[in-house]
C-alpha cells in the first residue's frame, strides 16, 4: 500500500491534487512492475537543497531535486527534496508552465527510484523520454 507524504520546509506548500498525483505515481511505477511504498516529498528553498546537497552528497551546487532511495526489489520508497526556487527558475529558463515543471520534477524522482539514471552518456535523453511519457499519461496524451 502506498503512502505519499507532502511536506513544505521554509516555503509555501504548492497546490497539488494529491490523490491524482498519487494515482499517477502508482501507474508509472506499475508500468515498471513496481509497487509504491512510502514516498516523502519535501518542498524547500534553494538554500535548503544546497545544504542537503553539501551535507549528504558533498556537492556544492543548487539542483531541482535530490532523491534518497530506500526501495526494495518490488517496492519503491524514498525521500525527495524539491527546490521550488529551482523549479520556478527552470520553468522560466525552458519556457514551461510552473505546474508542468513541478510535475516533471515530481516524476523525475520516482523514475530515479525505478532505476532510471540521468548522469551517464545517453542517460539524460532516456530520462527525458520517460518523463515525457509519464506526463502524457497524466495529461491524457496532451503533453
Amino acid at each position: 500500500m502506498s503512502n505519499i507524504v507532502f511536506e513544505a520546509e521554509g516555503v509555501d506548500m504548492p497546490m497539488l491534487d494529491r490523490r491524482m498525483i498519487g494515482k499517477w505515481i502508482e501507474a508509472v511505477a506499475g508500468g515498471f512492475g513496481k509497487a509504491v511504498g512510502t514516498l516523502t516529498y519535501i518542498f524547500c528553498s534553494d538554500e535548503k537543497i544546497l545544504e542537503v546537497n553539501r551535507e549528504f552528497l558533498k556537492h556544492d551546487y543548487y539542483t531541482d531535486i535530490i532523491t534518497f532511495d530506500y526501495s526494495t526489489r518490488r517496492r519503491i520508497a524514498g525521500d525527495m527534496f524539491i527546490s521550488l526556487d529551482t523549479v520556478r527558475s527552470n520553468a522560466e529558463l525552458f519556457n514551461r508552465v510552473y505546474d508542468d515543471e513541478l510535475r516533471r520534477v515530481i516524476i523525475h524522482g520516482v523514475l530515479h527510484l525505478l532505476g532510471v539514471n540521468d548522469k551517464g552518456p545517453g542517460e539524460r535523453e532516456i530520462m527525458e523520454r520517460h518523463e515525457n511519457e509519464a506526463l502524457k499519461t497524466l495529461y491524457g496524451g496532451r503533453f
